[in-house]
């Protein structure tokens, strides 16, 4: 969701023909909720255990919220060569999922009155603000997980914005993790040695 333009999409259309309407296509999320919920979980929540099969870290990385954890508000605060800061980027999903989660719960606001601006004008935050700030993304994120794990049938421009969602927050988080390396999971070095050392444990031969 780039600066929010998903959620200004119609959920009717028209082809070429402006004669013609075709009406909107539905699709039960069924078949593909616990997938969007298991790797939008192991992105925000993290997956600890090395022993874990990950689709999109590496394993026993704790995920953005942990690695938001590490960080103080002067380290959140800080930009770099004219970029958003941390906390901007946090601010903006923070945002995003709010307006996700209205969605989900019929209380969307009107598009006229959505300021995806806003966030990335906040670039500094007192210690106070941080921690509140991650609080907020934390519920934020908690709420969208149940949406994506529940069964709905959804429009053709929604099932965009469930799946959407996951590359969004993904790639911020990459964003995030350039920016202060403390906030960087385990490299792929770390995990081959993990798994070297979980092999040796449950005695199967190294490979």
């Amino acid at each position: 969701m780039a600066d929010g333009p998903g959620l200004q999409g119609g959920l009717r259309w028209r082809d070429r023909s402006p004669d013609v309407y075709r009406p909107p296509m539905t699709i039960d999320s069924r078949s593909f909720a616990p997938i969007l919920d298991t790797i939008f979980r192991e992105i925000v929540f993290g997956s600890p255990d090395p022993g874990t099969r990950t689709y999109l870290l590496n394993r026993g990385d704790a995920g953005l919220l942990a690695s938001l954890d590490r960080l103080s508000a002067g380290e959140a605060s800080a930009r770099h060569g004219g970029g958003a800061s941390i906390a901007a980027h946090v601010d903006h999903l923070r945002y995003g999922s709010s307006l996700l989660n209205a969605w989900a719960t019929g209380t969307l606001p009107p598009v006229a009155s959505m300021d995806w601006t806003a966030s990335w004008r906040r670039n500094v935050v007192s210690d106070e603000e941080w921690r509140k700030l991650r609080d907020e993304l934390r519920r934020e994120a908690e709420g969208w997980a149940e949406t994506l794990r529940t069964p709905r049938e959804v429009s053709e421009v929604e099932a965009g914005w469930l799946i959407g969602s996951i590359a969004h927050i993904a790639y911020h988080m990459g964003a995030i993790r350039q920016i202060d390396r403390a906030t960087r999971g385990p490299t792929a070095e770390d995990e081959g040695r993990a798994e070297v050392e979980l092999r040796k444990s449950s005695g199967e031969p190294s490979r």
